[in-house]
């Protein structure tokens, strides 16, 4: 067992330098995994077994979790998140094709944990090339860091990955969705002005639908000649004097008629 997998399966005390055989423990661990893969799935055994198999490689799963510590996610989801790649791992592991299980099992967490980070902890879904794009920025940035003694431009990075400048450009501008930025973030020194209102503008179309709404009603409440004289006038846009010929009364009675109707309709739409 080389040194990357000793350190990956050690269940108990740490190992001391220079020393990488297996212990006990991890025999004990290995053994059940193996049995347990040999099993009749209907074995009433099985259950208990596989149990103490995932038990027994914990340790394992939790510490490959923390590998990923840092980033951005609580270390007790990353664990979840390790848990169920271990699960995976114990309950497809065929011995038939060789006993190594850590050499299974790591991949398989390690997988999980990268498909976790890939799909689950955007804060805004983007193509999947995109999110790529990120992750392999973020490994030429921190490559190219050392090696150019400075911070990494575009065409830097772009040589580096050999893609172009507009896909890397790309890849930048979708890795600003990893993260949202809360409305409530202070953007004032005194903290008395947040995000929220700096992007906020007045909505003065709510006003209009609630003046719709109300409008039928106050309209249903005036007379008929009322709201005939109301819909020659703004419907139908005719002229008080058209209007006077055809109703047969003088414009400014006309006049009289929906200056009344008109403040009629501001008392209904104006009360609470």
């Amino acid at each position: 067992m080389n040194a990357s997998v000793a350190d990956a399966c050690r269940t108990h005390q740490p190992r001391r330098s220079g020393q990488f055989p297996p212990t006990d423990a991890d025999k004990r661990a290995n053994e059940m995994v193996i049995a347990l893969a040999a099993m009749a799935p209907d074995d009433p055994r099985r259950a208990a077994l596989r149990r103490r198999t995932i038990e027994a490689w914990l340790p394992m799963a939790q510490r490959l979790g923390r590998r990923y510590a840092g980033r951005g996610e609580n270390l007790d989801d990353l664990q979840q998140v390790a848990m169920v790649g271990l699960i995976k791992s114990v309950d497809r592991f065929d011995a038939e094709r060789g006993d190594d299980f850590v050499g299974f099992a790591v991949p398989t967490i390690l997988g999980e944990l990268r498909r976790h980070f890939r799909d689950r902890t955007w804060s805004m879904r983007v193509p999947r090339k995109v999110q790529e794009m990120r992750l392999a920025i973020n490994e030429a940035n921190a490559t190219l860091f050392h090696k150019l003694n400075r911070l990494p431009t575009v065409a830097d990075i772009s040589q580096h990955l050999g893609v172009s400048e507009e896909d890397v450009l790309e890849g930048l501008e979708g890795g600003r969705a990893y993260r949202a930025t809360s409305l409530s973030t202070p953007v004032a020194a005194d903290a008395t002005v947040v995000l929220a209102d700096t992007l906020a503008e007045e909505e003065h179309g709510y006003d209009l639908v609630e003046i719709q709404l109300a409008l039928g009603p106050a309209l249903a409440r005036l007379t008929a000649r009322e709201r005939q004289i109301l819909a020659m006038r703004f419907w139908g846009n005719q002229t008080q004097s058209v209007i006077a010929e055809k109703v047969g009364v003088s414009q400014m009675h006309i006049s009289r008629i929906l200056s009344t109707t008109l403040a009629k309709l501001r008392t209904e739409l104006t009360v609470d």
